[in-house]
Order: structure tokens, then C-alpha cells, then sequence
């Protein structure tokens, strides 16, 4: 019983609401670089996805932001190892949305 977790203490009333369990901020997703935005759809069934690729953020950070992504879209996505797949071609979307977050986002793939 004794490694119960204190949850509530008259004293200082809630303790989940601490400072040091919040959330990282939205600023651990800047990019040194740029971020690229293209298109595929080799292998995939002839279902068409965009990748984006470059942004150095840790794990939690990126499935924040494919969430808000997807749904912004109205579409599915994966995050496969430190690459985002939105299905679909959003690609301008996609560059505006990121944008819109801070990131610098940029075309690839040569189109």
C-alpha cells in the first residue's frame, strides 16, 4: 500500500495538474532545415499518400501534429518511423497547414 501515488492533498489541493506534467509545447516541431512535402505512389496499389519528411521532432510531437493534420484534411495518415504519410494528394494543403504551424515547408520530388 505504500506505493500508492498522492493524487489530492488538502494542503495543495490537485497534484495532476502539476507544471511538470504538461505536454511538450508545439515548438519542439521547428525544423533546422526544411521540410519537404511530396508525393508517392509506387507501391502502394496505386493509392496515391504525401510524405513529408525532415522534421526532426520527437515521436510524440510528430503524432501530435499528424493528428491535427488529418483532421484539418478529413483524411487518414501513418507516421512510419520519422516520416508522415497523409492519404491523398494534399500537397498545397499540406504546405499552407504547415506553414501555418511554424514549419518551414517546402516542394519535393521535382514537381
Amino acid at each position: 500500500m505504500e506505493d500508492r501515488r498522492l493524487v489530492y492533498s488538502t494542503a495543495q489541493g490537485s497534484l495532476r495538474k502539476r507544471k511538470d506534467r504538461q505536454p511538450p509545447a508545439q515548438g519542439a516541431l521547428r525544423s533546422p532545415g526544411v521540410v519537404r512535402v511530396h508525393r508517392q505512389c509506387k507501391g502502394r496499389g496505386g493509392k496515391t499518400v504525401c510524405v513529408i519528411e525532415g522534421l526532426n521532432a520527437d515521436r510524440a510531437a510528430m503524432k501530435a501534429l499528424l493528428k491535427r493534420l488529418k483532421q484539418r484534411l478529413g483524411t487518414g495518415g501513418a507516421l512510419k518511423g520519422d516520416v508522415l504519410e497523409i492519404q491523398g494528394d494534399h500537397r498545397e494543403q499540406l504546405l499552407a497547414l504547415l506553414q501555418a504551424e511554424g514549419i518551414k515547408a517546402g516542394r519535393g520530388g521535382g514537381w
